[in-house]
């Protein structure tokens, strides 16, 4: 059984990074790939009702992520759709191509500590749309917004996932974590970002057209032009204000209430809908249309959340099934060294979601003998963070841009996987140095 699941979920994996060439949309294969994984589960599987618990359980887990990106994806498009961003890309003036990517990279950095990597994610590739027009290069900027992201989140234990489980789960504490990680974690992004400056050259491109580009940015003669075709729309900085407020209240939310992060951005979603209605309700029914939230949901793209599902679904077989744990296992026994372990563990949530990876290492390893703010955790809480980023597909900030902006799997295996895995590197071995130099 084991093995037939494995073949699965290899074969689906190739079929979503191969999307183009084989010509099936990577959604149809996830989608695929999860359910077959679990059918194949339930017919070995001698009494079907645990099964079948098992697979609502992980769907429960699923839909609070759904929800989550569904409210957050909501709630940007309102601010949207009120031009509530202008604040922000009108402040954003030069042309030239280093300098934006070093201010994108930096904000999404700093934001993605305060909110999470998937919400900061999705408000960057937003503000992205309105400053960078030419779709190519735009890709560029969504890959380095997917770096930084989590590079954010890695240090913050409300940033990832991941570093909320080991927050919850008291193998970190809040300011263990920020003080040990925020310099590695950095270094992380500031190595891909000095790479790419030299790979990028002149003002940003005007076209909304794709132009070829052999490995750099090629200079474009004429300037770009930032804030263009705006209209006067009533309650911009209003909407802009309580959207981002919405979003950043969700963590204090959850530390309030204890209650699923999904619960606050709802919250945050019904607030927002509130205020839009109120700054329209003297419009009749057509004018009110384009800032509503019927329409704000109908300008999401919804096949990008049928792919988080079934990729998510997928991976919660392999869990299911022990193979995540195995593989934990496996690893101790042959590499041993828990320094290269972990390494090892973040290579691979480039490839597998990093929130089964590092639940089964919470499993394998006793508080008793690595107590809160051990050497392992932090470490684990980096490399787990900042590792997805080596492929789209391995965070949840990096699916949810590879649908906003189209971007296919050999597109950012080929242009942006190296410097990520250089800044992963760059940053283990920074964290290995001042552990070194302080223990």
């Amino acid at each position: 059984m084991s093995a037939v699941i494995i073949v699965i979920f290899v074969i689906g994996y190739l079929a979503i990074a191969f999307e183009h060439q084989i010509k099936i949309n990577k959604t149809a294969s996830a989608m695929l790939t999860g359910v077959l994984c679990w059918t194949v589960y339930i017919l070995w599987s001698p009494n079907k009702e645990p099964v079948v618990e098992e697979l609502s359980l992980h769907l429960g887990s699923i839909a609070e992520i759904l929800f989550f990106l569904l409210g957050a994806m909501t709630i940007v498009e309102l601010i949207d759709a009120h031009q509530g961003f202008r604040l922000v890309t009108d402040r954003i003036n030069t042309t030239d191509s280093r300098v934006l990517l070093w201010i994108l990279s930096l904000i999404t950095f700093f934001l993605s500590a305060l909110l999470d990597n998937l919400t900061t994610a999705i408000v960057m590739v937003s503000l992205l749309r309105k400053l960078v027009k030419d779709t190519e290069q735009r890709k560029f900027y969504a890959g380095m917004v997917i770096i930084a992201a989590n590079a954010g989140g890695a240090w913050s234990p409300i940033g990832d996932v991941t570093t909320t489980m080991l927050w919850i789960g008291g193998q970190i504490s809040a300011t263990a974590i920020m003080k040990s990680l925020l310099i590695p974690s950095l270094l992380s992004l500031i190595v891909p970002l000095i790479y790419l400056s030299f790979k990028m050259k002149g003002k940003l491109l005007d076209t909304e057209h794709a132009l070829p580009l052999s490995g750099h940015f090629q200079a474009s003669t004429g300037s770009a032009h930032v804030a263009v075709g705006y209209e006067n729309i009533t309650g911009g900085n209003v909407m802009l204000g309580f959207g981002l407020g919405a979003l950043l209240f969700v963590p204090i939310f959850k530390t309030i209430t204890h209650l699923p992060p999904y619960m606050g951005m709802l919250l945050g979603l019904s607030v927002v809908w509130l205020v839009s209605e109120i700054i329209h309700s003297d419009k009749d029914e057509e004018d009110r249309k384009p800032f509503t939230v019927a329409h704000a949901l109908g300008k999401i793209d919804t096949s990008s959340i049928l792919f988080f599902l079934g990729i998510l679904i997928a991976i919660g077989s392999l869990e299911a099934t022990h193979l995540l744990h195995n593989l934990a296992t496996f690893m101790d026994q042959t590499i041993g060294n828990l320094d290269s372990i972990v390494v090892a563990i973040g290579l691979a949530s480039a490839v597998i979601d990093n929130v089964p990876l590092v639940a089964a290492a919470m499993g394998m390893y006793d508080m008793s003998a690595f107590p809160t703010d051990s050497k392992l955790w932090i470490f684990l809480a980096y490399c787990a963070g900042t590792g997805g980023s080596i492929l789209i597909i391995g965070s949840a900030a990096g699916v949810a841009v590879m649908g906003m902006e189209k971007i296919d799997f050999g597109w950012y295996l080929k242009r942006i996987s190296l410097i990520a895995l250089l800044g992963y590197f760059a940053g283990v071995f920074t964290y290995l140095l001042i552990y070194s130099l302080l223990s």
